[in-house]
């Protein structure tokens, strides 16, 4: 008996926070009923890479989930999914605010057909303000909540981020968490919800130190300056002899103690006073004499918090991955057998399966 092993979700949702979302619903038991535009579906479906029919980033989004086709839009949309609306326990969509009031699937209306339903709507902005009908994607979420400007590369600028954070961290875990609180509530009140989700908010809390040297000191962090960002060499990336990169994190004072004396550095550079831009500029000239290799094997079992930067392809082959299984799980898609995506669910709340992605429309005779 997996946790949501009875709930259904309705989601309407394309791209990545509402699938991503629907993903982890579907892992933990949920019945998860893809609605999709004919003829093209969800836009994801035409990315590459591909393996036979399907988009990769399509397969890994979207197994175990059903899918049907419909025209939104049409006169009878509505009517055609009212038996579906009646059985779900929540809908999951992210249009812009006001998209689905006039396409009739709205939650006002929808609570009227199903007042248990969780209603939850990802938008970038929120369903209010003067931003909520602003397009952006991603990168302008991360721009406008103040994340982007608190680090930069060695010119300066701001870095194009390698993850998106905001979709994932600022959409789809929020998703899933509220969804969960929300059928907790609805256990006690028998009423379902509408949440809010707003990606370009939900950012701020990786930013919780900034906010409280800002609020409480008057002290707001700039580019790169602080303890975190790149200011600091006790947090700081570092060239090794053969053009790689070392990760040094010893922020505790055994770690930092433990890596200067390692490392040799100058007892005048250890204590807290000493400028942060001649000691970077001491490690970096230090940590430049060996090859990553070289550091490895001096800095293993020290207590450091060090690491040579892996690429995602030797980090998918890290044996410590391996012996936690994470990804034993497969999708199916034709012929081929692939890793699932690893999802933040731990085991025993996860579903164990070889699913593969929905054919588009493939449910839409059985389920309209």
């Amino acid at each position: 008996m997996l946790p949501l092993q009875n709930i259904t979700v309705l989601d309407f949702s394309t791209l990545l926070p509402g699938p991503l979302a629907g993903l982890m619903l579907a892992r933990a038991g949920a019945r998860v009923i893809k609605v999709e535009r004919p003829r093209s579906g969800d836009e994801m479906r035409s990315y590459e890479p591909k393996v036979g029919e399907y988009s990769v980033n399509f397969a890994l989004l979207n197994a175990g989930k059903e899918s049907i086709e419909i025209d939104l839009k049409a006169s009878d949309a509505v009517a055609r999914l009212r038996p579906l609306i009646e059985s779900a326990d929540i809908v999951l969509e992210q249009f812009r605010p006001g998209v689905m009031d006039r396409l009739g699937l709205g939650y006002d209306n929808l609570r009227k057909i199903n007042e248990r339903l969780i209603y939850c709507a990802i938008t970038g902005w929120g369903q209010s303000g003067p931003k909520a009908l602003v397009a952006a994607h991603d990168l302008n979420y991360m721009a406008e909540s103040g994340i982007l400007g608190l680090s930069a590369g060695k010119d300066g600028a701001p870095i194009v981020p390698p993850v998106l954070a905001a979709d994932i961290a600022g959409g789809a875990y929020p998703a899933v968490m509220n969804i969960l609180l929300a059928l907790r509530m609805r256990d006690q009140t028998g009423k379902g919800a509408f949440l809010d989700i707003a990606m370009g908010e939900n950012l701020l809390s990786f930013a919780y130190w900034g906010l409280g040297n800002g609020f409480a000191a008057k002290q707001w962090p700039g580019s790169a300056d602080a303890l975190v960002t790149g200011g600091s060499p006790r947090y700081q990336i570092y060239k090794t002899a053969d053009g790689r990169y070392l990760a040094a994190a010893p922020i505790e004072e055994k770690f930092w103690d433990n890596f200067c004396a390692i490392i040799g550095l100058p007892e005048a550079l250890r204590v807290s006073s000493a400028e942060a831009s001649s000691v970077i500029e001491a490690i970096a000239g230090i940590i430049s004499t060996k090859t990553a290799s070289e550091w490895t094997q001096l800095l293993a079992g020290t207590d450091v918090c060090c690491s040579i930067i892996a690429s995602l392809e030797e980090a998918v082959a890290d044996a410590h991955f391996a012996s936690r299984h994470i990804f034993d799980q497969r999708i199916a898609i034709g012929n081929d057998v692939l890793p699932a995506l690893p999802l933040p669910i731990i085991k025993q709340f996860s579903a164990i399966s070889t699913d593969a992605p929905p054919r588009l429309g493939e449910s839409t005779s059985k389920l309209l």
